[in-house]
């Protein structure tokens, strides 16, 4: 019997995944039950078990990563997932790494106050779209691969993050681990609400500039004082006016500290400035243009030291995240979809991904929206399609042949 087509691969694992709805239905009201905000490890690590459970019965090894307490707070653990697939990558076999992440925004108590409720085509919930429905489609779809026999890949990877929310501040490092040699990288945040996908995200950098300045009795001799809120104000000014120097590049003073008492000249000021930008290239030269002001304060006698405090690298639109769109494309045709390609300026796990240098594509989950809101929803009847398009996905990236590597 001669291979299936994309066009009939993709029809096929509608099928299947049409057959599952009702169990994706059952599945993501027991997810959605468990409260697992970033702050509630013993919940997180409930979801983990329970993929856990689903992931080994399908023949993935599954390793479990616990983190110290960081900043005072306990993270759940990561779940690393893998499965060897029936070609080696010299016979052309790619690997490919589906990511999600197990906590939410809310506190513990949300999913009795508002419980998982189906309303129509439309599921509520906390955690429901973001990132419980992504989740659990990116499972679903690794069950309908498996049930149809596609193994035409090197190695599949499932991982599953405790502290996404937060910035990945325990898991960043296992991200990044699992990230390098993989061939493809696929983010499982639900799908726009327009049903796009997400083609690039920002990166953010966090700077903190410490002005220092000297301090003098602000009614005797403030002649002898340096004013350092004086010149924090001017660098304020001059950093908000790098907004629109660069497409896609927005720079923002969100906090600013500076002195104690009135009758002192301040002698210290602290800025912190978040820097949001499309590509790795922009961050640099907005970080050059912080140091340029930073090295000429306007009020004599005063310094500026410059801290870089964190770096989330770009999600980039590249021509491989490309190549990887147009193969979702082609399995959405053949199910009837249309799939549009969006940027974002929400940064997440993916952009960890795409910053160890693999071709990443996001949005991969169902149709959901008003995440981190009382109001968070997800479109079921978007669920058959988008778990066929992500398998078709796997199943095409999984082989150079076919992914085009």
């Amino acid at each position: 019997m001669s291979a299936p087509t994309r066009r009939q691969l993709a029809e096929e694992l509608l099928d299947l995944a049409q057959a599952r709805h009702s169990r994706y239905l059952d599945d993501l009201e027991t997810l959605v039950s468990i409260d697992s905000g970033s702050y509630s490890p013993d919940g997180v690590n409930q979801v983990a078990d329970w993929l856990q459970n689903r992931l080994t019965r399908l023949g993935f090894s599954v390793e479990r990563i616990p983190f110290p307490p960081h900043d005072g707070h306990r993270s759940g653990d990561a779940l690393v997932a893998r499965k060897k697939g029936g070609l080696t990558e010299a016979d052309g076999g790619r690997k490919v790494l589906l990511a999600g992440h197990m906590d939410t925004v809310f506190e513990d108590g949300t999913a009795a106050e508002r419980p998982f409720a189906l309303h129509g085509a439309i599921a509520v919930g906390p955690g429901v779209s973001d990132d419980k429905g992504g989740l659990l489609a990116g499972l679903t779809a690794l069950e309908i691969l498996d049930e149809y026999g596609a193994d035409a890949y090197d190695e599949l990877v499932f991982l599953a993050t405790p502290d996404e929310e937060i910035g990945s501040p325990a898991s960043r490092g296992v991200i990044e681990r699992t990230a390098r040699g993989m061939h493809y990288g696929i983010g499982l945040e639900c799908a726009r609400e327009n049903g796009d996908l997400v083609i690039a995200r920002k990166g953010v950098a966090d700077f903190r500039l410490t002005v220092t300045g000297r301090a003098a009795h602000a009614g005797i001799e403030p002649e002898r004082g340096a004013n350092a809120a004086l010149a924090a104000a001017h660098l304020i000014v001059q950093l908000q006016a790098l907004n629109g120097h660069w497409d896609d590049v927005t720079v923002n003073v969100g906090v600013v500290r500076a002195g104690t008492r009135a009758n002192i000249v301040c002698p210290e000021a602290e800025l912190r400035v978040e820097v949001r930008a499309a590509t790795s290239a922009d961050v640099r030269r907005v970080r050059q243009a912080i140091q340029d002001a930073a090295d000429h304060p306007v009020v004599p006698g005063t310094t500026v030291t410059v801290e870089q405090l964190d770096l989330c690298p770009p999600m980039e639109d590249t021509p491989a995240s490309r190549r990887m769109l147009e193969a979702a494309r082609g399995a959405a045709g053949a199910v009837g979809i249309e799939l549009g390609a969006a940027a974002t300026g929400g940064v997440g796990d993916a952009n960890l991904i795409a910053g160890t240098g693999v071709p990443t594509l996001d949005g991969l989950g169902p149709i959901g929206g008003a995440d981190h809101t009382p109001k968070e929803w997800l479109d079921v009847t978007s669920v058959p399609h988008r778990i066929a398009v992500l398998a078709a996905l796997v199943a095409a990236l999984g082989h150079a042949r076919n992914s085009s590597s």
